[in-house]
Formats: structure tokens, sequence, C-alpha cells
């Protein structure tokens, strides 16, 4: 440490405790260039103090009061000037070699937000709609949905709605996604068998209910949709057609436009439905204990595009779970009313 010679070989004397309770001893104290050494008149070394970690206790007071760290017990009194100078300084000089931990956060929040900048345009976007969409609250995403349930009668009509209908409804839904927030909608037109909705909301068209036997079909669409939901955000979705800033509007006023909303609805109609593996497929059945067979079929009457759900079908007729009894299948297929 060059810039301190003048105290590379400083000594005096100072008094020294080691603890609070200890007796007060007569000491010689060396400066080094990165140590303070604490020895007795003989010489023999008492302590080693790290100069980078001292403390003085009692600034501006005489006799200095120093210790070796915050938890330390020792303490050391000092009354030579030159040495409070020069401790003083070498502590300074050290500390000025020390890493600068707020000069480093400066450096790398620069050189994040330029990376940040130059990667705006590919990350942001996609970035943006899958943080809002995970923040906003359940009774939002309800919200969104019945207002795109409220677009789409424009198309579809009214929802089909009777009581003992809506009752047996809401019990198949409970049985199929237990206490999951949502609602089941049995709609006349508008879609061709099932869509899904944010807030939960699974759209049904009235001849998966009213063509087939039994409530299988029904309950195999309703495991598709909340299957596709999981897999494929419905908030995501529909802020990934309407933009960045109806993201952002979103996240900050919990708003979304009415335009947007409408645009969206009108194309939600017409999109593909998105696949979902078979596997996924199956082992959804197999938790819901609902055969995979009545709803194979019902895509495909054949069975030759659906043939791994017929083979593999994990819930036999034996071990299968009721949907709904006889009295609420009948109930619910006199939803429409007609």
């Amino acid at each position: 440490m060059t810039a301190l010679k003048d105290f590379q070989r400083l000594e005096c004397i100072g008094i020294w405790r080691a603890t609070p309770d200890a007796q007060r001893r007569d000491v010689i104290v060396s400066l080094g260039d990165a140590t303070l050494v604490i020895a007795n008149h003989k010489g023999t070394a008492l302590s080693h103090w790290s100069l980078p970690a001292i403390e003085r206790l009692n600034p501006g007071e005489r006799p200095a009061l120093f210790r070796p760290g915050p938890d330390a017990v020792e303490s050391l009194e000092i009354d030579d000037e030159t040495m409070i100078r020069g401790i003083a300084r070498v502590h300074s000089a050290i500390e000025s070699r020390r890493p600068h931990p707020g000069r480093l956060r400066l450096s790398l929040f620069a050189g994040g937000a330029a990376a940040v900048l130059a990667l705006a345009i590919f990350w942001l976007p996609g970035a943006m709609t899958s943080y809002t969409a995970s923040v906003i609250p359940t009774a939002k995403r309800v919200s969104i949905g019945q207002t795109m349930l409220t677009n789409i009668r424009r198309v579809a009509g009214k929802p089909c709605n009777t009581p003992a209908g809506q009752t047996a409804l809401e019990r198949m839904r409970r049985r199929l996604l237990g206490d999951v927030p949502g609602r089941l909608v049995v709609l006349s037109s508008g879609v061709a068998q099932s869509k899904h909705l944010p807030g939960g909301i699974i759209l049904l068209n009235r001849a998966l209910i009213e063509d087939y036997e039994g409530p299988e079909v029904a309950a195999g669409y309703v495991l598709i949709e909340k299957l596709r939901a999981d897999r494929s955000d419905p908030v995501v979705e529909l802020l990934d057609f309407t933009g960045l800033f109806s993201a952002l509007k979103l996240l900050t006023t919990g708003n979304i436009a009415a335009s947007n909303l409408d645009a969206y609805s009108e194309d939600f109609l017409t999109r593909p439905d998105d696949f979902v593996p078979q596997d996924a497929i199956l082992a959804a059945f197999k938790e819901a204990s609902v055969r995979s067979s009545p709803y194979a079929y019902a895509v495909d009457i054949s069975g030759e595009t659906t043939i791994g759900l017929i083979e593999a079908d994990p819930v036999t007729p034996q071990t299968a779970v009721q949907v709904l009894t006889d009295g609420d299948w009948v109930a619910l297929q006199g939803i429409c009313g007609e």
C-alpha cells in the first residue's frame, strides 16, 4: 500500500480489553498494511485485527475507542493522534479498493436495460400478455367471459334455460369439474360442438344433449374443453388477438375495450379447436371415471380417427361413475324447452 508509507511501521501504546469484563491491559499497538497487531511488552501478540473491519466507537472523542468488528467483544483505547490518523487513513484506503455494490448494480442495471430494449420487440408482447393473464383475478376473468357470451348471443341466440334443466346442468358440471369456478351453457347454435371462454365458461351445442341417449358424450366434450383451457389460457389467447396495448390497459385499469371484445368474440367462433394429445384425454377421462368411447364415437361415428380412445378406454362400463341420474338427464334434455 504505497500510498500509506508514512504509517507502515507505526507503533504506539494502547489499553486493551479481551472482553468487557476483563482487566484493562497496557499493550503495544502496531499498524501493518492490513492488520493491527496488539502485543504485550515482551512482544508476544495478543490479538490481530483486520483493518477493514475495525470500527471507531466514539468518533471525535479522546481517547479513541475501537473494536475489531460489529460483534466483537474486544476493545482498544488509543490516545496517540498519529496512530489514530494512521488507522483512519489505512482503513479508508482499503475501503476504497473494495467492490462497490451500488456501482456494480448500476452497471448491471444499465446493461440489463440495454438488453431488454434490444429484445423488447420480440419478447415484450408475449411476456406482457402472459403476465397480465397471470395476475388478473378470477372475478375479472368471469366478467370477460360473460361479456363475450353476451356478444356471442347475437349470433347464437339466447342460451337454453329451464329451471330443472339448469339444475341438472350444474350438477353435471360439479360432477365433472368439482368446485372449479365456472358454468356450463347450452346454445341452440353458434358453436359446432363445444367452446370455452375465460372464467371457466364452457359452451355446448344442444345437439350434444338432445342427439344422444346418455350424458357421456356431453360430459366428454366438457372434459375436453377443460383440458384445452388448462393447456392454453383463454385470456392469453384473447390478449394475443387484441394486442399489447390491450394487455397494458387490462393490467393498469382492469378493463378491456368493448370493441376489442366484440372483434374477438366474432373471431372466436370460427377458430379451429386446439389439438389435445390422446394421453392427456385418456388421463382426464380416467380421473373423472367417464368412459372415453362414447365421446370417441361422437367425434367420428366410424371410430377410425379415434380408435385410440376406443381401444384404450381407461374406464369400463362396470367402473364408470354415473354422470347424471336418469331424472336429471331427462331434465337436461329438455333444457331448450322445445
